[in-house]
């Protein structure tokens, strides 16, 4: 199984409600690293171009930089865990990935050692 990672970083706010208490509205540089697998290689011996999946995940990322994600689509309706932002990334990457990935993983950062994980099985 062949698999390509690319990362990037981007600075939020978040107020999560935790067993129906809403936190205090804090920052973090929230660390994104999506991972793409599939069982062969193109033509030309990619799974996928790099660019292209930094190019998709950037333009997900896009509206979250230096932003509130409570007030920012989909987690002005969805608590802006760290689970929910690596689910909402590997379902918005699923469309644009070549038929070729049979899995994405979209794992998040928000503080130093504390990582949540959302992996897509396409297969």
């Amino acid at each position: 199984m062949y698999s390509i990672r690319v990362e990037r970083v981007f600075s939020a706010a978040h107020a999560l409600v935790i067993n129906g208490v809403t936190e205090t509205l804090h920052g973090h540089d929230w660390r994104v690293r999506v991972t793409v697998e599939a069982p062969s290689l193109d033509a030309d011996g990619l799974l996928c171009d790099f660019h292209d999946l930094e190019r998709h995940l950037d333009e997900i990322l896009r509206p979250f930089r230096d932003a509130n994600l409570n007030d920012t689509p989909p987690f002005d309706r969805q608590n802006p865990s760290a689970e929910h932002v690596a689910l909402h990334i590997a379902r918005s990457l699923d469309p644009v990935l070549p038929k070729s990935v049979t899995a994405v993983t979209a794992a998040v950062t928000e503080a130093p050692g504390c990582e949540a994980r959302y992996r897509l099985d396409r297969s």
